[in-house]
């Protein structure tokens, strides 16, 4: 695309219509934002080993009850939860998107000497497989898959569990996204980032549509040794608490309680919001 692009393109957006989220597979943008998951300076990536450590403690203790279990983690990025998981005894499997954090996830369990199995695949396309006794997905990646597929996803999870295994989905309530929607437009220049590794120039723009209750961003990348522009977009959907509850109860999950945190306790500024539920018994 092209300046004239930026000046014609459509507003507001149709969710989901112009990407359904950034690059994770691709591999240059794998590598850098791999460098941010493994950044100790901030938790906008995964988050800090400390915190990290704390919650690994409360899945461990408090939804496991200490006991030996086999977990499945969703969009599980480095493995930084599951080689945590796996030193505790539990048996583990992740899958991810990017072709970078997943390298890196094989290679540290390998260092450890700890057998997790990964697999570098969409999630909604991979088929897990074994069953598990607890599916979890981290850090508010489940508000970013459209309506349709976060229910196709909330069904597979629960064909993965075994009766009365747990889910356990952080994700962003309602006035997060939101939030996120009403953000005010922002450019900035930089001698690299995620979507360049170039000095370049971003454009970001957020709009939040009222009817479909979802909120696009859009970035535009402007990079001077190519001259050109590329876009693009990240959609996230905004669920009320009483619409997180039926739509798990729809899909067979029963007992749903909301935690303010991975912790159990109040850790964040509302960004985040912890659903923890149990699979119904087949009958």
């Amino acid at each position: 695309m092209n300046l004239q692009d930026i000046i014609g393109r459509e507003c507001p957006p149709e969710p989901w219509r112009e990407g359904e989220k950034i690059p994770w597979h691709d591999p240059g943008f794998s590598e850098r934002m791999l460098r941010e998951h493994l950044s100790q300076s901030h938790d906008a990536a995964s988050r800090r080993s400390e915190i990290i450590d704390s919650h690994v403690r409360w899945l461990h203790e408090v939804v496991l009850s200490g006991q030996p279990s086999r977990i499945l983690d969703l969009c599980c990025g480095p493995g930084l939860y599951l080689q945590r998981l796996a030193s505790l005894g539990h048996d583990c499997f992740g899958i991810d998107y990017s072709p970078a954090s997943i390298a890196y996830a094989k290679e540290s369990a390998g260092r450890a000497q700890l057998k997790i199995r990964y697999m570098l695949e969409d999630i909604r396309t991979a088929e897990p497989g074994t069953k598990s006794d607890l599916v979890v997905m981290i850090w508010g990646e489940f508000n970013v898959f459209s309506p349709a597929d976060a229910k196709a996803l909330v069904k597979k999870a629960a064909g993965a569990l075994c009766d009365y295994g747990q889910l356990v989905l952080e994700v962003h309530p309602f006035d997060a996204i939101r939030r996120q929607g009403n953000a005010a437009s922002k450019w900035g220049a930089s001698p690299s980032g995620l979507f360049c590794k170039s000095p370049h120039i971003c454009l970001e723009e957020s709009f939040w549509d009222e009817t479909r209750r979802a909120a696009t961003t859009r970035y535009f990348i402007l990079d001077p040794a190519s001259s050109s522009v590329t876009a693009y977009a990240s959609s996230s959907q905004a669920y009320t608490d009483e619409e997180f509850c039926s739509l798990l109860n729809a899909c067979g999950f029963t007992t749903v309680t909301q935690h303010p945190s991975l912790t159990g306790e109040d850790e964040s500024s509302g960004d985040v919001m912890v659903l923890r539920a149990e699979k119904e018994q087949a009958q």
